[in-house]
């Protein structure tokens, strides 16, 4: 079973949901803001990616913050994600034992159909 991570309001997560839909594939979704994301799904996830690729530097809460004038190491940033899911990039797919971050049709189409 597919699972997909993120914000029911984001661009990208219904884009993403849009295609499972579209598809066919069954997936449930995990709302970060009802059910966060713990410290170890995060470092789990990071066993299949990288911090930089899951760490949204772009998002309106990494501005909100200033996280830019820290210059954040990866541990920081992994702490950072550990207590501000809203600094996920999303969405996260998790599917068999590897995971997608972000919406790309062309990677989805390669990857989930």
């Amino acid at each position: 079973m597919i699972t997909v991570h993120g914000i029911k309001n984001c661009d990208s997560v219904k884009k993403a949901l849009k295609f499972l839909q579209e598809n066919g594939i069954e997936y449930s979704f995990r709302d970060f803001k009802i059910s966060p994301i713990d410290c170890n799904e995060i470092k789990e996830w990071l066993d299949h990616t990288t911090i930089d690729k899951l760490f949204n530097s772009k998002s309106t809460t990494y501005r909100k913050l200033n996280l830019k004038e820290l210059s954040l190491t990866a541990d920081e940033k992994i702490a950072w994600l550990c207590k501000e899911n809203l600094l996920i990039k999303r969405p996260v797919i998790q599917y068999k034992n590897a995971i997608i971050i972000g919406y790309d049709k062309d990677h989805y189409e390669m990857e989930l159909l």
